[in-house]
């Protein structure tokens, strides 16, 4: 059966985050991608420069035409900025059954805010209970526990757990916003805590980096994946991407990471980049033939 995946979120014209960016990674991971639009953003490398909403009866209309008709195996949510998307999103996955991977988009790469203030407390009340797994980054978990940005290790732990608390099943607290010479991302599901840390890459080509560690993680999921072994190949995935970002020459801001890197015969790509992605692919592979 063809594995399919659905992103909740919001559009991007420059085409390096939100729905084009989780597109590009499912179907680079080889998974069919669907989704449902919450938001459309006029956005390039260098800003957000407009944000319209979409309704919350499209999204509705969105959620019940995909559900209804496809067999759907993971989902993600993305940008959802005020509090009656997420009022009509959560509805949607509480009817249809859903868990999904949560990526609480709060603020872009270039620093613009793309949630309303008053729609946190509902991100909190109403989706985080309905997270398989969150992944928010050190900010964005700031942000929601209240605290202030974590500098060591047990406070994002701290956090992590009030995150937990807060009802979701899973988080992944992700390094990429700390400081040194490796980028760790901390996984934590009840008891399970698992470091996954990859050399940092310098580059400013890194819009879109948490729409697609997201997107790659749903992507896992709905090949069958257990959830630690999708984030780990997410991992793999992302770094790769990274890796071989400035491959591309998009824009005069913030660019895209390299999301078809493997198959554009990108000629900066290290032989580890390549290992990366083979064992991404591979780790895919093995839970789709066994499932």
């Amino acid at each position: 059966m063809t594995a399919i995946a659905v992103t909740i979120a919001g559009s991007d014209s420059g085409g390096g985050a939100g729905i084009q960016a989780d597109l590009k990674t499912f179907s680079a991971l080889g998974v069919y991608g669907a989704s449902v639009i919450t938001a459309v953003t006029a956005q390039n490398t260098r800003g957000v420069s407009a944000v319209e909403d979409i309704s919350p009866t499209v999204v509705t209309a969105q959620i019940d035409a995909v559900f209804s008709d496809l067999t759907v195996g993971a989902l993600k949510v993305g940008m959802v900025s005020r509090r009656e998307t997420i009022g009509v999103i959560a509805a949607g996955l509480k009817h249809y059954g859903q868990l999904a991977v949560i990526d609480p988009v709060m603020v872009a790469t270039s620093g613009d805010h793309l949630m309303r203030p008053d729609a946190i407390a509902t991100l909190k009340e109403e989706l985080l209970p309905l997270a398989l797994i969150l992944t928010p980054n050190l900010p964005e978990a700031a942000l929601l526990t209240g605290r202030a940005i974590a500098e060591t290790e047990s406070e994002v732990a701290r956090q992590a757990e009030m995150l937990l608390k807060l009802g979701a099943r899973s988080v992944l607290m992700k390094g990429g916003h700390a400081k040194g010479k490796d980028a760790i991302d901390i996984f934590y599901s009840g008891e399970d805590v698992l470091n996954l840390s990859r050399p940092r890459i310098e580059t400013r080509n890194d819009h879109g980096t948490g729409c697609t560690l997201s997107a790659a993680i749903a992507s896992g999921l709905a090949k069958g994946m257990p959830i630690d072994n999708a984030v780990v190949a997410a991992k793999a995935y992302l770094h790769a991407a990274l890796g071989a970002a400035d491959g591309l020459t998009i824009g005069q801001g913030h660019g895209p990471v390299h999301h078809f890197h493997h198959w554009w015969g990108n000629d900066k790509e290290s032989g580890a980049e390549a290992s990366n992605v083979a064992e991404a692919q591979a780790a895919l592979g093995r839970s789709s033939r066994s499932g």
